[in-house]
């Protein structure tokens, strides 16, 4: 009697190979893929390399979404096998089996397949965190490292992990049992369904949701705002497309219904009544593989838009090897005298090391960042954060970083010759737009009188998420107004900035090292020892490093945690296609005998499953499509600015993820085709 229950428990596994077999795979995956992921962020290799730290934040949010989708995932496939196996439940009560019984042969299946499942992505965890780590170290570009290190922390983490999932799934399934009619459990099968309601109000519901998360990505310009807006649409979009699919479908099944030049044909007939009886039921399954779809499309095509990009971002960011900005918080320091200080300084770092700057750049300029309201105000208060409707964006929808350069300064860089009046302005804009004819702070204020094209290209600017207004005033003491107020955080409203910048025909190391030669001799000079100076400094050397560290486990995250949606999308949608069969079956046997041909059920077939199959592919590409814009404000958070490799890759990324939709297609359907066609029927 004692290995009654275990037994049993093995035959129930065997005899349903066709649906345990795949979901044990997916299981192996899941704890391999976490295993790896979490080993990476402990390893020793990983954690010693500049950016280090980066890496290990990135990877754990990879384990942590992981994570969270095991859980999600696993719940919905195994209430599926469940559902399957209600009938094999109910047999064993009729034949004397109690429901203690039936939980014991349950906690049998549980922890065969839990230890298999972690025992194998374990296992298998351990043989691939190598290779892994390998392809990381290649795709950062950082040298590689063939030690083999197992963190025992890892081990029990992923242990604990799988183990109290394993045992949630285990206790959600006696649950259902327990709740259970053993009677009906027997008769499940054979019970007809009940006819489907159409329900308008939550298709429009769903439509009226969708539509406003659309709006917001097609509108939102500016990339803070769309950075803290993101998960919010997405939470939309979810619930738009649960609703959708789920009420709508069923909406427009009955709209097809009646039609009836539509609906009375042998192709339509069988497949729209079918669909209008389980859409209600297989909606959310549609709905989950569209969202795993879009998730894969989004990710991919992000990640792998900022890794192929990421030097095209650098060259546009940092124009030149090396780039130090100067703040000179008094307008007594900003002139000639002074700054001459600070070249002949450089030039003494230049001398030593034995180096000739090239194509140097050097201009001065000030900035300051405010919300764009009727004036621009530096210093916002916590009332001003809210709009009259309560909106809590219009902060970050308003900010403004408005940079200051003198007429004579712009045309020495640029080789103009504007002139101006006091009062007067030119006007470009960067990361957004302004179309107002007067800028005004407090009290000091610029009429617009035209704009320019060509602009000095400054890292500082260039690296900051936040729109930028620049602004070509006659002269520095139109300011002056401004010089010495402070915001509330005792910071001055105002910064002066002198840029030097410069090319090097040296290494990366070399110019990483004059960089810094060069912040070593800024404490060294006279009047900024005096008075205490700030300064940010940026090498293109140093930059590039910490840009392929970013991007680079971006895109290796992206693929792990793509592979994991698409192996999820893939047991949906065959899970879907292999309970439908069964379902169909009978019913199809019955067409048959009415004179039904295998001709007419194939194309019965072809029309059903085109319909409902690639329903989730469109939905997808929609979603892609309308997210596109919003997708591309947030990436340039990151630096990148070119619109065209992203909307190739974003294409190349939907026609793979298609031909790989495409091929799940024929294998399902085929499978789907041999089980109502009259195939022999399995115990599944």
């Amino acid at each position: 009697m004692i290995a009654l229950y275990p037994r049993l428990a093995l035959t129930g596994i065997r005899k349903n190979k066709k649906l345990y077999f795949p979901y044990i795979l997916t299981c192996i995956g899941m704890v391999m893929m976490y295993y790896i992921i979490h080993s990476l962020s402990f390893s020793p290799t990983l954690r010693e390399m500049r950016g280090g730290g980066v890496l290990e934040s990135i990877l754990g949010l990879g384990k942590f979404v992981i994570a969270a989708f095991s859980v999600l995932f696993l719940l919905y496939t195994n209430s599926f096998l469940i559902r399957r196996r209600n009938r094999e439940f109910g047999l064993y009560h009729v034949l004397g089996m109690g429901k203690g019984g039936l939980t014991r042969i349950m906690v049998w299946e549980s922890l065969i397949v839990t230890v298999v499942s972690i025992a194998f992505g374990i296992s298998l965890g351990i043989a691939f965190s190598k290779l892994a780590e390998l392809l990381l170290l290649n795709i950062v570009q950082e040298k590689v490292n063939y030690q083999v290190s197992v963190s025992p922390e890892c081990l029990v983490d992923t242990l604990e992990m799988y183990g109290c999932i394993f045992l949630l799934l285990l206790v959600k399934s006696v649950v259902t049992v327990y709740r259970s009619d053993p009677l009906a459990l027997l008769h499940s099968e054979s019970v007809g369904e009940k006819p489907p309601k159409s329900n308008a109000l939550l298709a429009l519901a769903g439509l009226a949701l969708l539509g406003v998360a659309y709006y917001f990505a097609l509108t939102i310009g500016d990339p803070g705002t769309a950075v803290m807006l993101f998960f919010v649409l997405v939470l939309m979009v979810i619930a738009a497309t649960y609703l959708l699919f789920i009420a709508g479908s069923v909406t427009l099944c009955r709209a097809l219904q009646r039609n009836r030049r539509f609906y009375y044909q042998k192709n339509h007939f069988v497949s729209v009544s079918t669909m209008a009886y389980r859409m209600k039921r297989n909606g959310a399954g549609l709905a989950s593989i569209c969202i795993l779809s879009t998730m894969v499309l989004v990710m991919l095509s992000s990640t792998t838009s900022l890794y192929i990009g990421q030097e095209d971002s650098v060259a546009q960011l940092y124009p030149r090897d090396n780039e130090i900005n100067l703040n000179l918080d008094r307008f007594q320091d900003y002139n000639e005298e002074r700054i001459s200080q600070v070249r002949e300084a450089y030039g003494e770092v230049f001398s030593q090391e034995g180096v000739t700057p090239k194509d140097v750049l050097e201009f001065r300029y000030a900035y300051l960042s405010g919300v764009l309201m009727d004036t621009v105000d530096p210093n916002p208060g916590e009332d001003e954060l809210y709009d009259e409707t309560g909106d809590p964006t219009t902060l970050y929808e308003r900010m403004r970083l408005l940079v200051f350069v003198t007429a004579e300064e712009y045309n020495r860089v640029t080789g103009a010759s504007l002139t101006l009046n006091p009062g007067e302005a030119y006007m470009t804009t960067m990361r957004g737009t302004c179309d107002r004819s007067t800028i005004s702070i407090r009290d000091v204020s610029f009429r617009i009188v035209g704009s320019v094209i060509d602009y000095p290209t400054i890292s500082e600017v260039n690296a900051m998420i936040t729109p930028a207004i620049m602004l070509v005033i006659p002269s520095m003491e139109e300011l002056s107004p401004l010089a010495g107020a402070v915001k509330d955080n005792g910071r001055p409203i105002l910064i002066l900035k002198w840029c030097y910048a410069y090319d090097l025909d040296v290494d990366a190391s070399r110019q990483i090292d004059v960089l810094y030669a060069q912040k070593e001799a800024l404490g060294k000079v006279d009047f900024l020892g005096e008075n205490g100076f700030g300064y940010r400094s940026n090498s293109k050397a140093e930059v590039r490093q910490d840009f392929y560290m970013t991007f680079g486990s971006l895109f290796f995250v992206g693929i792990l945690l793509s592979i994991v949606f698409l192996a999820a999308a893939a047991l949906i949608i065959y899970y879907k296609q292999i309970s439908e069969g069964y379902e169909d079956q009978a019913r199809f046997a019955i067409l048959q005998k009415v004179g039904m041909t295998g001709k007419d059920i194939r194309k019965s077939i072809n029309s059903q499953v085109l319909i409902v199959f690639f329903a989730p592919l469109l939905a997808a590409g929609l979603h892609m499509t309308f997210a596109f814009p919003m997708v591309w404000t947030m990436l340039q958070a990151f630096g990148m600015r070119n619109m065209t490799l992203i909307a190739l890759v974003t294409l190349g990324v939907f026609f793979l993820f298609g031909i790989f939709y495409a091929v799940i297609y024929r294998m399902t359907a085929g499978a789907y085709y041999g089980i109502v066609s009259g195939g022999k029927r399995e115990n599944a």
